[in-house]
Order: C-alpha cells, then sequence, then structure tokens
C-alpha cells in the first residue's frame, strides 16, 4: 500500500520483508542513541505489526520509506497520534522519523517530512502538527527546523516513560507548525 511518492522515495505500509530492517533501527545503539531502550528481535516484530495494522485501518503512521530507484527500506517517518504524554491534549498529532545511519544527511527525512506536513494539513485537516525530542538530539530538532516547525519552549516536557534510570533522556522539546503557517511557506 503506496502511501505518497515524493522525488526520491515511496513511503508505504511495512511488508514482511522490512522485519529484519525494522529490528536493526530499533535496535541500532547509534539510532536509538535518546532512547532509553533498545527491542529484540520479537518487540521489534510486534511494533512493525501494529504499526502496519494502524496503516491498514487509518491511512496513515509510522510508515516504511523506500529509495524510489533502488527499492531499498532505509527506515521510517509518519504521522501518529501521541499517547501517554499528559501535557499534550488527546488527538495531537506528532511527526517522527528514524533512519539506518548510511542514509542520514541525504535530505530522506526531509523529504518525507515535508510531504507528511502536506497530507496532515490537506488530506487529514489537521490545524496544528507537532515533534519532539530530547532536548540535546541536533539531528532531529535540525530536521523540525528545516521542515518550517518552531520551538515552543513553553511546550517542553519531560516524558513520562523515560525512567528515571535515564535522566539525561527525560527533557524533551516541542517543536510545531499550525496548518496557517505551513500554508503561508508553501505559497
Amino acid at each position: 500500500m503506496t502511501l505518497i511518492t515524493t522525488e526520491r522515495l515511496i513511503i508505504r505500509n511495512w511488508t514482511d520483508a522490512d522485519r529484519e530492517l525494522f529490528h536493526r533501527i530499533n535496535s541500532d545503539s547509534q539510532v536509538m542513541e535518546f532512547y532509553p531502550f533498545r527491542r529484540d528481535r520479537e518487540e521489534s516484530d510486534r511494533m512493525l505489526d501494529r504499526l502496519r495494522s494502524g496503516i491498514a485501518e487509518r491511512g496513515f503512521g509510522f510508515s516504511a520509506l523506500e529509495i524510489r530507484d533502488s527499492e531499498t527500506c532505509i527506515g521510517f517517518a509518519g504521522l501518529h497520534e501521541v499517547t501517554g504524554v499528559p501535557s499534550l491534549p488527546a488527538g495531537t498529532i506528532e511527526i517522527g522519523w528514524r533512519l539506518v545511519p548510511e542514509y542520514w544527511g541525504k535530505g530522506y527525512v526531509s523529504e518525507a517530512a515535508r510531504a507528511w506536513l502536506a497530507f496532515g494539513f490537506e488530506t487529514l485537516g489537521l490545524e496544528e502538527i507537532v515533534s519532539f525530542a530530547v532536548w540535546n538530539n541536533t539531528r532531529s530538532t535540525a530536521v523540525m527546523e528545516r521542515i518550517g516547525m518552531t520551538a515552543a519552549p513553553e511546550r517542553d516536557f519531560d516524558h513520562p516513560t523515560v525512567p528515571d534510570t535515564h535522566p539525561h533522556l527525560k527533557r524533551h522539546v516541542l517543536y510545531r507548525i499550525a496548518r496557517e503557517e505551513w500554508q503561508s511557506r508553501i505559497r
């Protein structure tokens, strides 16, 4: 199921052929530097199944990114309803991503994220999309800025699912973009 295509990417639902890559991005120490856990293969497979079902039901979610020319899956990007963060109201939609390191710095995440913003505002009719990351995750916050999001420091928060054993990962910065801001930037 292809959701979106861009100049270089096919954004699609997950397949069983993606399981190895999905486990890799969920267990790689570089990719997961700002997360307090790594997923084993069984946990990754369960997560992929949940994402695949959610995408099939809703038409969006953290979706596979495939390079059009090589049909290589390189990670994921997408929109996701935030849960487990009391400071964010129910129904808040975040944009997020994760790639294998050899594809970092090539603009794939920004390309996919821009397409997801368009989908969120044009197709889903969202009023706002947020993104958040550990305060010193400069790679992610740089993408947020590149796609037109702005910091909202009054909405920064300590992530409630990060255990106290990882205090350096608790503080999260929040970036946001409203539909009107996005529309004014694309004109």
